[in-house]
């Protein structure tokens, strides 16, 4: 199994939400997480239910981890995460062109 390599580039949505809070607000938390996305390295852009990352799969995987670290160091115990992850090999293509296709669709 080591010698499977992992994609080149991979699309990534996922939500982090930490269990066992005092307040149903998660805004500190994804504050904290945004933080350290900062300065990642990686594409990416936060919406309302999650974020999406863009990049190397080992480095986006290694990013949500480090996110959940990041919200255990601060104290929250339990951290359940919903990952989609998508990838090809035909072309490259970046969440912008995806959004864009759709919205020329739309157009006509």
């Amino acid at each position: 199994m080591a010698t499977i390599a992992t994609p080149a580039h991979c699309i990534a949505d996922f939500c982090l939400v930490p269990m066992g809070t005092s307040t149903p607000s998660v805004s500190d938390q994804v504050a904290d997480v945004h933080r350290m996305i900062e300065t990642c390295g990686l594409k990416y852009v936060m919406h309302s239910a999650g974020t999406t990352l863009e990049g190397p799969w080992d480095r986006v995987s290694q990013v949500i981890g480090q996110a959940h670290t990041i919200l255990h160091q601060k104290g929250i115990v339990r951290i359940h995460t919903d990952i989609r992850v998508g990838s090809r090999t035909d072309k490259v293509q970046s969440f912008e062109d995806k959004v864009t296709k759709v919205q020329q669709l739309l157009k006509k």
